[in-house]
């Protein structure tokens, strides 16, 4: 049994995954509940491998450690790997999170793809039908952009609202104006795709807001993440 682990800036997801590569179980928690993790997988079955990825600094990543009895091995992005071809100029340099997403697309997809994952960040990246990641931008998440407007502005609340086409109180504009900019600058990299049969691939704890607002083809997927990290275990030979 291996677990895979997608330590996350909010929360840290995990899935025990079998040798045939199906998952026996798969769970969240609050990154701020890091130091409960071993008792969250008390009454699941033993493991003795950890493939993970950490995007929340090297202390969480020594808390999670420090609460296993096996070292995990945290995924680092490669030049190539399982199928997909790295175009960032120093390969290490991309988001661990942002390579597994892009292994998963392309074990989903056989054409090209826009994979976005919608969280404490969002993050919209080109990937070519040949697997060739071409580059991608990061952005604020909606949450987090909400939060600036509230923090650095003498007037503007921390907004919840509906979203409005045409917002008619502070709260609605804020909330329409960061679900309208997300939408905005997913959409206008689907279009360098330049392919109609594109699709783009939603993941993350945002997902469900932005996806009505979006004109492209588009299919929500779990665990963008976890499902790469899962790619990533099985193709080593360890497992």
């Amino acid at each position: 049994m291996i677990l895979c682990l997608d330590c996350g800036n909010t929360r840290i997801k995990w899935g025990l995954l079998a040798p045939s590569g199906e998952w026996h179980a798969r769970g969240a928690m609050p990154l701020a509940q890091v130091d409960n993790l071993r008792a969250a997988l008390i009454d699941q079955p033993d493991f003795d491998r950890v493939v993970g990825c950490n995007v929340a600094g090297a202390e969480n990543a020594e808390r999670i450690a420090a609460q296993l009895q096996v070292e995990p091995e945290w995924i680092v992005p490669q030049r190539e790997q399982c199928g997909v071809r790295n175009g960032y100029k120093k390969a290490a340099q991309l988001g661990a999170d942002r390579w597994a997403s892009l292994i998963a697309a392309r074990t989903l997809q056989e054409g090209p793809c826009l994979v976005v994952n919608a969280g404490t960040a969002t993050t919209v990246d080109l990937l070519e039908g040949d697997g060739r990641f071409r580059g991608g931008v990061i952005l604020p998440g909606l949450n987090l952009m909400r939060a600036a407007l509230a923090h650095n502005t003498a007037d503007l609340p921390l907004a919840n609202a509906a979203h409005h086409t045409t917002p008619t109180d502070t709260d609605s504009a804020i909330v329409s104006g960061t679900l309208e900019a997300t939408a905005g600058a997913i959409e206008r990299m689907y279009a360098r795709l330049d392919d109609a049969t594109a699709v783009c691939l939603l993941s993350g704890g945002a997902a469900a807001e932005i996806v009505p607002l979006l004109q492209i083809p588009v299919q929500t997927v779990d665990d963008l993440v976890l499902r790469g990290l899962a790619c990533i275990a099985l193709s080593d030979n360890r497992s």
